[in-house]
Formats: C-alpha cells, sequence, structure tokens
C-alpha cells in the first residue's frame, strides 16, 4: 500500500516536467520544420537569382534594366504581375518663358546656313508635352517599349519598339520606332536633358528635337572586354525632315553607325567616349528659307554624313556630383538644290555644297538636390562652307550661345529648372536674351536613365 501510494505521489510530482517535454519536443520539431521550410526557400531565391544572372548576362548595357523573366513575381503598376500589368509613367514638362524679342520674331528664328526652324517657345506659358511611357516584358525573349506624348497638336507616337533579351554573344536587336542611339543626347528624351533645350549644334544640323522617333532596326554588340564597350549599327526611314526627309519615293535611307566606351578614372570618377555617325539620301526645304522676291522655296535633293565625337566625365563623392560634357559634330552635304515656285514646278536647278561644324561644352555640378550648370555653343569652328553654283554664301558673324542654368530637385519625381541664355544664333545683329523656368513632373514607375 505505502509503494502504491508513493509510486502515485512521485507520478503526480514528475507530470508537470513530463508535460514540459511533451511540449519542448513539440516545439524542436515545429522549428526543423520551419528551418527546413526557409531553406528550401533560399535555394528557390538562389536559383532565381542564377536564371536572371544568366538573362542579363547578354544584354547590351545600353538598355534600362528592366529585363524581367516571364516566370517573375515583380509587381506591376497596378500589383500582381508586370507581364499583365506593365510599368506606365506620365512626364509633364511645362516651360514658362520670357524673350526680348517678340513671338512672331521668335517663330522665324532659325540659324541661317542651318536651319529655318525656330524653337517653337513663346513668350508666356508652354506646355511641351505629357509624355506617356509603358513597359513590359512580351515574354522571355522580348521586352517591349512605348512612349506617346500628348501636345497642344494631339498624341503622336514616339516611340514603339521591342528589344531582344536572350541572344548569345552579347547581340541584342531593336525593332519598330525609336530615337537613335547614335549619340548619347540623341537617344535621351528632353526630361532628362541637362539644360531646358539642345546645344545649338543639334538644332542646326537635326533640328530642336534632334533625330526624333524613326522606323527603322538596331543591332548591337557588347564585346566581352574588361572595361565597357559597345557597338551599333542601325538602318532607319530617315524622316528627319532637316537632314534626311521623308521622301515618298524612297524606303530606308538612313544609316547610323556608333562605338561606345567607358573607363574608371578614380574609385569615384569615370570617362565615356563615342564617335559616331549619321549618312544617307536627304531631300528637305528646310535649309533656306523661300526668296524673298519671288517667295519661291528651296528643295535639296542629295547625300549627307554627320560625323561626331562626345565625351562625357562624371564625378561623385557623398552628397557632391560634377558632370563635364562636350561634342563636336562635323556636316559634308551635297546635292541638287531646286527652287520651287507657288505650282511646285522647278524654276532652276544648281549644285549645293556643306562643309560645316559646331560644338558644345558644358559643366554641371549638384550638392544634394541642388544644382547648377553652364554651357558655351559655336557654329562654324574649323568649316563654313555653304557653295551655290560653286559660289560660297555669307550668312554674317558665327552663331553662338551662352547658358547658365540652376535646377532643385524636390524628389527623383519633380525638378524645377531656371535658365537664361544669350542667344546670337540669327548672325542678323538681333540678341535672343531669354529666359526659361521648367517644370518636370513625373508620376508612375520609371526606368533609370543610361550613363
Amino acid at each position: 500500500m505505502r509503494t502504491s501510494i508513493l509510486a502515485a505521489l512521485l507520478g503526480a510530482a514528475l507530470m508537470p516536467f513530463s508535460a514540459m517535454a511533451d511540449d519542448l519536443d513539440l516545439r524542436l520539431k515545429k522549428l526543423d520544420s520551419e528551418v527546413s521550410r526557409q531553406a528550401e526557400t533560399i535555394i528557390n531565391q538562389q536559383k532565381a537569382i542564377e536564371e536572371l544572372k544568366d538573362s542579363l548576362k547578354n544584354r547590351p548595357a545600353a538598355e534600362p534594366a528592366l529585363t524581367v523573366d516571364s516566370s517573375s513575381k515583380t509587381s506591376g503598376f497596378f500589383g500582381g504581375s508586370l507581364m499583365n500589368n506593365p510599368y506606365i509613367s506620365v512626364i509633364l514638362d511645362a516651360k514658362g518663358y520670357v524673350s526680348n524679342l517678340k513671338n512672331g520674331q521668335l517663330a522665324g528664328r532659325g540659324v541661317p546656313g542651318y536651319t529655318t526652324e525656330g524653337t517653337g517657345l513663346r513668350n508666356g506659358f508652354n506646355v511641351d508635352a505629357a509624355e506617356l511611357l509603358i513597359f513590359a516584358p512580351v515574354d522571355p525573349y522580348f521586352n517591349l517599349y512605348t512612349n506617346i506624348p500628348v501636345t497642344d497638336s494631339g498624341a503622336f507616337l514616339e516611340e514603339a519598339y521591342v528589344v531582344t533579351t536572350g541572344l548569345p554573344a552579347g547581340l541584342q536587336v531593336k525593332g519598330g520606332r525609336f530615337k537613335s542611339n547614335a549619340s548619347r543626347l540623341n537617344s535621351q528624351h528632353p526630361h532628362a536633358w541637362a539644360f531646358a533645350e539642345l546645344p545649338l549644334a543639334y538644332r542646326s544640323f537635326l533640328g530642336p528635337e534632334a533625330l526624333g522617333g524613326d522606323n527603322g532596326v538596331q543591332l548591337t554588340w557588347l564585346p566581352s572586354l574588361p572595361f565597357y564597350s559597345l557597338l551599333g549599327f542601325e538602318v532607319l526611314q530617315g524622316a528627319n525632315p532637316l537632314l534626311f526627309g521623308d521622301d515618298d519615293n524612297l524606303g530606308p535611307h538612313a544609316f547610323s553607325a556608333y562605338a561606345r566606351a567607358s573607363f574608371d578614372t578614380s574609385d569615384d570618377s569615370s570617362l565615356y567616349l563615342s564617335p559616331w555617325v549619321m549618312f544617307g539620301s536627304t531631300r528637305t526645304t528646310g535649309i533656306l528659307p523661300a526668296d524673298d522676291v519671288t517667295g519661291n522655296s528651296f528643295d535639296l535633293r542629295g547625300n549627307s554624313a554627320l560625323y561626331g565625337i562626345e565625351a562625357l566625365w562624371k564625378w561623385k563623392s557623398g552628397r557632391q556630383k560634377l558632370t563635364l560634357q562636350g561634342e563636336y559634330l562635323y556636316l559634308v552635304q551635297n546635292g541638287e538644290l531646286s527652287e520651287i515656285d507657288a505650282a511646285g514646278s522647278s524654276v532652276k536647278l544648281e549644285a549645293l555644297k556643306r562643309h560645316q561644324d559646331g560644338a558644345y561644352l558644358q559643366a554641371v555640378y549638384h550638392l544634394d538636390r541642388f544644382g547648377i550648370g553652364a554651357r558655351y555653343d559655336r557654329m562654324e569652328i574649323f568649316s563654313d562652307t555653304f557653295e551655290r553654283s560653286g559660289a560660297n554664301q555669307s550668312f554674317g558673324g558665327k552663331p553662338w550661345r551662352v547658358s547658365a542654368m540652376t535646377e532643385y530637385h524636390f524628389t527623383e519625381f519633380s525638378r524645377v529648372r531656371a535658365q537664361f541664355n544669350h542667344d546670337r544664333s540669327d548672325r542678323d545683329g538681333r540678341v535672343n536674351n531669354e529666359g526659361i523656368l521648367q517644370f518636370t513632373f513625373t508620376i508612375g514607375a520609371h526606368g533609370a536613365h543610361a550613363f
């Protein structure tokens, strides 16, 4: 009896310890199960990372780093799969403008001997465009990009192109409508420019929007070298109205080729260099204004080649950033200049020869969100040949312009910029002192800009 009572008392005393042992064993089993599950998740994530690295390995760095595998769970603009809900953004570019010249004078203020087109800005308020940008991967092999600016004239398709994502040996193909990548500056949209407008050489040879969106195909090669390098070639329809002209009688008649290289010059700085060329058949009415006496216009048919070399040095340390940039452009153009009367008949025909050049230098410094910059533009540095029937034409002094700007980035989505230009590009003695107050706002997901 005493033994039974003792056993009962001992069992009662040990019961809490037994329950604790069972609970501890259960917790250990749950912990082991959770560790196993997390280990499996880490293995799957590592596999996904390796697959993403493989898919990006052959992608040229000139394209925005938005390549996504079809199995990705990356969220789109409206949530869910990026393939079903693409990145969508809207960028508003608005300007307040004031000039010592009247709007009528500004509208016809070209660059004599280069272009008859003005900048398009008017005294008062200007809304350049609200750009709608859309991006999404089509499948594991293609990405699709679209840019649709909406202006006072309505909406138009500036860019809509596909880019391959899985070609071997560093090759990539782009096809559709796109801004030429011949030069870094030409490939940028206006909101990415360091100043409120393009340099004078770009406006003189290509127009205020540079080459713009054009239908064509592009092939690039990213060789395996110890530094960044890229080779590219493009075949374009040639719609630019100033350098090539959209001739219904011709198919694709514009081409570009370029090479790019970037080197680290220190732990905090890098240097980018790129020679490039655009060439093809030309038909344009934008070089010379209509005859003052007869009112007849001039139509040029011939061939053009525009050569360029650009250099960009970037330094960044802590809160500070400095960018130095310069570019030289040289035009060779030969053809036949026709004088066209009001009825559309050719009045006379003469030979035209142009060997002209231009360049710009600019510097931009940023401290956190605040930035300041200056730029100097000059045409006819080494060459100023504009021959009609063998006789060189004189248009007056050499076109030049100096600009200063300051800007403040409230966030990466909003910016205000104030700029002043002292412009002597008209060559008629009329100086254009102009002030520009630019506002840029972005909503939605927008890919990072290239170097």
